[in-house]
């Protein structure tokens, strides 16, 4: 068994969730730490994996869903390093080079949400279908997308969605959050541009708050753009933010309001089927995700 495990990393802005699995994805060992500073970070992911390879033997192959943006030129010197991220000390992190000294196994990296549009594609809530965006509402907000073999990217870089501009929510002047673009859909709608807005976190914030009206007025916004770019037949829309119940409903009633009814297909023209919560939770889509580029790392059959 343990020359055809694989390891999976989740490498988010708030957490770190690393497992080991069998090439099936059945997960073997998991733990979750914190993501504080680089250092003492990647000291406890390298103890966990030292200590399942002495219980259950060396992994095969890696794969890391990570927070970016990510460097993903294979021809770059810099190639798997985190860039200019808004994480206090994580710009220039080399993420594929700690995680792959670690695991002394071919590593294969990627951003977390493409990982996780992958995984809902294969095996989730966007299951047989083809072209799939998947978005994450949560520290961040992030847009993957998978169509036909591969992920949507140039071989230089990976889609940064949320962080288009779109119209603004009614009588919101809220500033916005983003370092680099003030009020992009990330910088007014993710879970600290709430909390920074509001005085609380999001998950506080009362049922009837008009602080969900813009949140669901700015990822429909952002999905009428991916619906008309990318011509999706699904997406997926997932996060912390999109665990307030209801959220979605209000998101989808603001999408079809957006669309208008304009240049629809068979696809988009139903929100309730188009705008979906991912199905995949333990593990997680990104998990799943991270488990599949594993084994095309180490060519094991996944």
């Amino acid at each position: 068994m343990a020359k055809s495990l694989i390891a999976g990393i989740e490498a988010g802005g708030t957490k770190m969730l690393c497992a080991v699995a069998r090439p099936d994805g059945r997960v073997v060992e998991r733990a979750r730490f914190d993501t504080v500073e680089p250092d003492a970070t990647f000291a406890g992911i390298a103890g966990f994996f030292a200590a399942v390879r002495d219980r259950v033997g060396p992994v095969a192959a890696g794969g890391i869903a990570s927070f970016g943006p990510l460097d993903l030129d294979r021809a770059s010197p810099t190639h798997g390093h985190l860039t200019g991220t808004p994480k206090p000390g994580w710009s220039g992190v080399d993420m594929l080079g700690r995680i792959a000294a670690m695991l002394d196994a071919p590593v294969a990296i990627d951003t977390d949400v493409n990982c996780a549009a992958l995984a809902e594609r294969r095996h989730g809530a966007a299951r047989g279908l083809d072209r799939v965006c998947y978005v994450t509402v949560g520290t961040g907000i992030g847009v993957g997308i998978v169509s036909g073999a591969g992920f949507h990217d140039v071989g230089t870089g990976h889609p940064e969605a949320g962080h288009i501009r779109v119209a603004r929510a009614p009588d919101d002047d809220f500033p916005g959050i983003c370092p680099a673009h003030g009020d992009c859909v990330e910088g007014l709608a993710c879970g600290p541009a709430m909390r920074m807005r509001w005085g609380v976190p999001a998950q506080d914030l009362p049922h009837d708050h008009v602080g969900w009206d813009h949140a669901a007025h700015y990822v429909a916004a952002l999905c009428a753009n991916l619906t008309y770019v990318v011509r999706p037949q699904r997406i997926v829309i997932g996060g912390g933010v999109l665990e307030r119940p209801g959220l979605i409903d209000a998101v989808r009633r603001d999408y079809d309001r957006a669309i208008a009814g304009y240049a629809l297909d068979r696809f988009c023209a139903d929100a309730d089927t188009f705008l979906v919560l991912p199905e995949l939770r333990d593990p997680s889509a990104g998990l799943v995700g991270a488990f599949e580029i594993a084994g095309r790392a180490a060519r094991v059959p996944a």
